[in-house]
């Protein structure tokens, strides 16, 4: 399994089918994932490590180990570690279509809109 460097952090994936994506992405404390959206697949995502807060649309929800939450087709989402520790979530994508491309970037931390 190949891991992936980001500047918030890194990702593995676990699982890439046909029917879904399995990735497991971690996040270094303080920092949080682009504001963003997919047109073209869900998220579920599972804490296994760490506190986080997810926005979900206008919702903040906050996150332990064993949380976990749900994002449509469409709405826009990011996850911020909120902890001193690496916060680390497994994401299940389902739908249509699981290609990096399918991140519509709302902002970013990173100057990556």
């Amino acid at each position: 399994m190949e891991t992936d460097h980001r500047p918030w952090g890194h990702y593995t994936v676990l699982s890439d089918a046909p029917d879904h994506k399995v990735k497991r992405i971690c996040v270094l404390p303080g920092k949080r994932l682009s504001l963003q959206r997919h047109r073209r697949r869900k998220e579920h995502w599972y804490l296994v490590r760490g506190e986080a807060t997810a926005t979900v649309e206008d919702r903040e929800i906050a996150l332990s180990p064993g949380d976990a939450v749900d994002i449509p087709c469409g709405a826009s989402h990011r996850i911020r570690n909120t902890g001193e520790e690496e916060a680390a979530f497994i994401e299940v994508q389902t739908g249509e279509y699981f290609g990096e491309d399918d991140i519509e970037r709302i902002a970013d931390d990173f100057g990556r809109v």
